[in-house]
């Protein structure tokens, strides 16, 4: 399990607001890219965002996560129109290290708690909005899909923070406006992919204990390994493998890590989508962690159930049918790179991807919301991004 939580008090981590230190930074951006296997990045669309800032508007960029270099090609997206960007970025990413912790907020980033209500993070993002100074970066969707041809549901504090700054900034004067412009990020692998696969796949066949399958036609290679990654996880969590189609023994196993969890915890709610329901639980379960009053055995048992909620979350991130009909290069390799995440905790660099960057139209914030079943705010930015994204209705 990756060290997405952290179990000690949470301190929010404000952003530097002066320019020296993005200034002072830059040079390492190219490296950081590179250390991602980010080997190029155009830019469609830029002007859209340099109308914005010169019409002098709040200005969120929201773009889908579908991999961790996202952040910096957003760096880079602004840095191509002359100006430092912002970043909503989570908490344990300050937590890795002291050397991270100490360049981050110098790069622009500040902290959001997940688990919990942030307060401190909901006004410094509200607060860069309204003062309109730079854009500011949040990814709605929350969490790295690493699927580039799907979107994750996308979060309505999304909305909130845009209207509460919108607010703000008709009640200043002069009044102004915000917007927000939707930001696709779509990666496209330029390399070898048998070269690159091969090597992913053998270590996690070795560590079956299989002997590597080198002379099996790829997509039945990973659909064996797939096979077996899935049974593993339910002789674990159910006692014995189960038959039947992948997708569905996918949605019941999940069901039965989340479910009895949800009914001690918060009285039998099993709404939402994967990522949302293990966002309450983890929100439940963490404050008497971080107090540091359960006992050892209590605090292990707590482990164990986050351990569950992160195999729940990691499971929701192979979508239905990704490797049907054809996949595309791209699918594949998010596919084999999610194996490996899912067995080593880690992804080597995969190289070289070219990145295209396509900034949508900008979309004028309203100051309220017209009360429905959805957010029409959000409805509308989930529609652009998915178009900019070219995905179908059914898959955006």
């Amino acid at each position: 399990m990756q060290a997405i939580v952290v179990a000690k008090p949470y301190k929010f981590v404000a952003p530097h607001r002066g320019n020296l230190w993005p200034k002072l930074l830059r040079p390492l951006l190219p490296r950081l890219l590179r250390n991602d296997g980010i080997a190029s990045v155009e830019f469609r669309g830029a002007e859209k965002l340099a109308a914005s800032l010169s019409a002098g508007h709040g200005v969120m960029l929201a773009p889908n996560h579908c991999r961790p270099a996202d952040a910096y090609v957003v760096v880079a997206l602004g840095l191509s129109v002359g100006c430092h960007v912002h970043v909503m970025a989570s908490w344990h990413l300050f937590m890795q290290g002291a050397v991270q912790r100490f360049l981050l907020p110098r790069a622009g980033v500040f902290s959001i708690y997940r688990e919990g209500l942030d307060r401190e993070a909901l006004k410094c993002a509200i607060q860069i909005l309204a003062e309109a100074r730079r854009p500011l970066v949040l990814f709605p969707e929350g969490v790295i899909s690493r699927h580039n041809d799907r979107l994750n549901p996308l979060m309505e504090g999304t909305a909130m923070i845009a209207r509460s700054a919108a607010r703000q900034r008709a009640a200043a004067s002069p009044p102004g406006r915000v917007v927000i412009h939707p930001v696709a990020i779509r990666h496209h692998f330029d390399g070898d992919l048998d070269a690159t696969v091969e090597p992913m796949l053998a270590d996690i066949e070795r560590r079956l204990s299989w002997h590597p399958n080198r002379g099996m036609p790829l997509m039945e290679r990973i659909g064996k390994v797939g096979v077996a990654l899935l049974a593993l996880q339910e002789i674990e969590h159910l006692g014995a493998s189960r038959a039947g189609n992948l997708d569905e023994r996918i949605r019941r196993l999940i069901d039965h890590l989340l479910c009895p969890i949800e009914d001690e915890w918060l009285k039998g709610r099993h709404e939402g989508d994967v990522v949302a329901r293990v966002k309450l639980l983890r929100t439940a379960l963490l404050p008497e962690m971080v107090s540091g009053q359960l006992s050892e055995s209590e605090l292990e048992g707590r482990w164990k159930l986050l351990a569950r909620l992160y195999v729940a979350q990691q499971l929701a991130f192979y979508p239905q049918g990704y490797l049907s009909a054809n996949p595309t290069r791209e699918r594949i390799l998010e596919t084999v790179e999610r194996f490996e995440e899912d067995t080593t905790d880690r992804v080597r660099r995969v190289w070289p991807i070219r990145s295209v960057v396509t900034v949508g139209d900008a979309i004028e914030v309203d100051q309220d919301r017209v009360r429905g079943a959805e957010d029409p705010l959000m409805k509308t930015l989930r529609e652009r991004l998915a178009g900019l994204l070219g995905l179908p209705a059914s898959e955006g």
